[in-house]
C-alpha cells in the first residue's frame, strides 16, 4: 500500500510538472489544429456577406483544392523544395560538418561557429540579408562575385527562384542537422572502427557497413524533423520571393497564405492547413513505422 500511495505521489507530481507544457501544447497546437478543421467545412472569409454570416458547406472546400491547379502546383513546389534542402542538401552537409567536426582539424571552433551562425538570424532577417546578395544589378554580391570569373550577372531570384530558396534554406538547416548527425555519431562505440581497420576495412567500407547502418535511427529522426520544418517555412520563403514570380516559389504555407489573408478566404485556406496536417502526421507515421515502434 506504501508503495503504491508513493507511487500516486510521483505520478501527481510528474503531471504537475508537465502540466505547463499541456497548456501551452493545448492552447498553440491542438486548438488551432481543431480550430483550421472546424473553418475547413465553412465558407469563413475576411470580407463580403460570408465574413457576416459563415455557413457550413461541406466538403466543398476539399472539392474545390483537389480541382485547383495551384493547389497541386504548391505541392509540387513544395515537394522539390523539401527534397532539395532538407532531404538532400541539409542531409549530406550537415553529415559532412558532423564527420568533419569529430576529426583533429584545425580552427575547429571557427569551422563549428561558421555553420552554427545562421541559425542565430531570424527567417525574415536571413531573407533580406540575402535579397542583398541575390539581387539584380552589377552591385549585388553574387553578380559581383560571378562578374570576377566572366560570367554574366543575373537577377537570381528570378531566373533560379526556386534553387535560390533552396539554397538559402540549405544555409539556414546546416547547424541543425549538423548537431543531431554529431549526437548520432557520438553514440557508435570507437571499438567497432578499431576492429574494422584490424580486419583491413578501407574508410568507405566502414562507413557504409558502419556508420550509416548504426546512424538510421538518428537519420530517420532528422529526415522527419527536417522534413516537416522544410514544409512549415514561411517567413524566410516569403522574404525572398513571396511565392513568385508566377507561383514558382509558392510552397504550401505561401499559398495558405494568399488564399487566407490575400484571397481572405478563411475557410478554403483551412482547408489546404488541414491537407498539410495530414501530410506531416502521415510523415510522422512513416517514421514510427520505419523504426517499427507501436503506436
Amino acid at each position: 500500500m506504501a508503495r503504491n500511495s508513493h507511487e500516486k505521489r510521483a505520478e501527481r507530481q510528474w503531471l504537475l510538472i508537465l502540466l505547463p507544457s499541456l497548456v501551452l501544447l493545448l492552447a498553440f497546437v491542438i486548438y488551432p489544429a481543431l480550430y483550421s478543421i472546424y473553418l475547413s467545412f465553412t465558407n469563413e472569409a475576411l470580407t463580403g456577406a460570408a465574413a457576416l454570416r459563415p455557413r457550413f458547406v461541406g466538403f466543398r472546400n476539399y472539392t474545390r483544392l483537389f480541382n485547383d491547379a495551384k493547389f497541386w502546383n504548391s505541392l509540387f513546389v513544395t515537394f522539390v523544395f523539401v527534397i532539395g534542402s532538407a532531404v538532400i542538401g541539409q542531409f549530406v552537409l550537415g553529415l559532412i560538418s558532423a564527420i568533419a567536426l569529430r576529426r583533429p582539424i584545425r580552427f575547429r571552433r571557427v569551422f563549428s561557429s561558421i555553420i552554427l551562425l545562421p541559425n542565430a538570424a531570424p527567417e525574415v532577417v536571413a531573407g533580406f540579408m540575402w535579397i542583398s546578395m541575390l539581387a539584380g544589378g552589377d552591385n549585388a554580391t553574387l553578380s559581383r562575385i560571378v562578374s570576377f570569373f566572366g560570367i554574366t550577372p543575373a537577377d537570381w531570384l528570378q531566373v533560379f527562384p526556386l534553387s535560390m530558396i533552396i539554397v538559402v534554406n540549405t544555409w539556414r538547416g546546416i547547424a541543425t542537422a549538423m548537431i543531431l548527425l554529431t549526437a548520432g555519431l557520438s553514440t557508435i562505440p570507437a571499438e567497432i572502427y578499431e576492429a574494422a581497420r584490424m580486419d583491413g576495412a578501407t574508410p568507405s567500407q566502414m562507413f557504409r557497413r558502419i556508420t550509416l547502418p548504426l546512424m538510421m535511427p538518428t537519420i530517420l529522426l532528422y529526415m522527419l524533423i527536417s522534413a516537416v520544418s522544410t514544409i512549415a517555412v514561411f517567413g524566410l520563403v516569403y522574404a525572398l520571393t513571396r511565392g513568385g514570380p508566377g507561383g514558382a516559389t509558392e510552397v504550401i504555407s505561401i499559398y495558405i497564405y494568399n488564399q487566407s489573408f490575400t484571397s481572405f478566404q478563411l475557410g478554403y485556406g483551412a482547408a489546404v492547413a488541414v491537407v498539410a496536417l495530414v501530410i506531416s502526421l502521415i510523415l510522422g507515421i512513416a517514421y514510427v513505422r520505419a523504426m517499427k515502434v507501436e503506436v
